[in-house]
């Protein structure tokens, strides 16, 4: 009788990059295809999914520290949260940034229930996730708010899915010459330039054909997506690195946990909103 081990089950087949393909390119069209029906029928279910994806996100991120030693104040964080996004649709910039305040009031007057002991590290956990999650979401609340809003959500994701898509696929390709070795040895200078390319593409033909603005700004939207999302990407290894993981969590087959998603998405929503509201007029 053999002794090597019988399986019916085929491994499941990885890209270059390490990634099951077939299943992250399933995952991708379905929730693109749950973003744009939300998106085109009622804008507040936009909001509402854009919620359920931080909520999760936070989850992530709680048992990442969690596994540090470190208990983050789940409940102001999840409601003020919340708050914040809700709050930036209905009331703009002043009720997100106030959401901010009082969430992070809040943070640590909930944590005074557990004593003395690692106050200043779950308080500084519990804001450093506030800020990072909810409060970088709730500038997709603010470009939702005018007429255009949908259009100008497309136009922020369509950019920032134009960096990870060049990058990964010029990286794979060609690259050969690596960003950051240390924190994340798959990124490529190689990846980059096509991450640009991709950006400044994309960045124009949205800007111009969707929202009727001005060639330059598209291509300035673009080139800055394209350092804001390479520069979310980084921090996030970085996170995970320290916390000792290599994806947030499993709930996104091929893609690795939620926060995987989102970290380029996070770090461009609000450059994009600033160029958007400032050089874009609503259409």
């Amino acid at each position: 009788m053999s002794d090597q081990p019988v399986t019916d089950e085929p491994a499941p087949k990885q890209s270059r990059a390490g990634r099951d393909l077939p299943a992250a390119i399933g995952v991708a069209v379905v929730l693109l295809g749950l973003i744009a029906a939300s998106l085109y029928f009622w804008k507040p279910a936009f909001v509402a999914v854009a919620a359920v994806a931080i909520m999760a996100g936070v989850w992530e991120l709680r048992q990442a520290l969690a596994a540090r030693g470190t208990v983050l104040p789940i409940e102001p964080v999840v409601l003020g949260g919340l708050v914040m996004m809700v709050g930036a649709y209905v009331g703009g910039s002043p009720a997100l940034v106030t959401g901010l305040a009082v969430t992070g009031l809040a943070i640590m007057l909930w944590r005074l229930r557990g004593g003395v002991d690692g106050f200043v590290r779950d308080t500084t956990a519990g804001v450093f996730v506030a800020f990072y999650a909810p409060f970088l979401a709730g500038f997709v609340s603010l470009l939702l708010r005018p007429d255009d809003g949908p259009l100008r959500v497309l136009t922020f994701i369509l950019v920032t899915v134009a960096s990870d898509t060049g990058g990964y696929v010029v990286g794979v390709l060609v690259g050969r010459h690596p960003m950051a070795p240390v924190i994340s040895p798959k990124k490529s200078w190689e990846g980059f330039a096509g991450s640009a390319l991709c950006c400044a593409a994309a960045g124009w033909a949205c800007v111009v054909y969707l929202l009727d603005g001005r060639w330059w700004v598209g291509v300035l939207l673009g080139l800055t997506a394209v350092v804001t999302a390479t520069l979310g990407d980084l921090c996030e290894s970085v996170i995970k690195r320290d916390l000792g993981v290599k994806d947030m969590s499993n709930l996104l087959p091929g893609h690795g946990g939620v926060m995987d998603r989102l970290d380029s998405l996070l770090a461009t929503v609000a450059p994009t909103w600033l160029l958007l509201f400032y050089l874009v007029p609503v259409s």
